[in-house]
């Protein structure tokens, strides 16, 4: 962290994660310990391309669902949460 910066402290699943100002949601979704969200199939997901190309980093954003956490940077007080009890709907072709 740079001298002087600040922490900041965000809430993921409940827990709070502090991380160094110009974090993205998915790194402190990750430092977390969580995944992102399920598969149609029931497993695990997680940031994969790191771009906002992939989705498979969406979470929930201060109640605003399917955010692509990678491309958000943490800003004091947001509550994230991610799905992992029930699968995300099947993408539209």
């Amino acid at each position: 962290m740079r001298e002087g910066a600040q922490p900041i402290s965000i809430t993921v699943n409940g827990a709070v994660v502090t991380v160094a100002p110009g974090t993205t949601v998915a790194a402190a979704v990750a430092m977390g310990g969580a995944a992102t969200r399920t598969s149609v199939s029931g497993e695990p997901r997680g940031p994969l391309c790191g771009m906002g190309i992939c989705f498979e980093c969406r979470v929930t954003i201060d109640g605003v669902p399917h955010q692509r956490s990678c491309q958000i940077l943490c800003m004091p007080g947001i509550a994230v949460t991610t799905d992992l009890r029930t699968p995300a709907p099947a993408e539209a072709p």
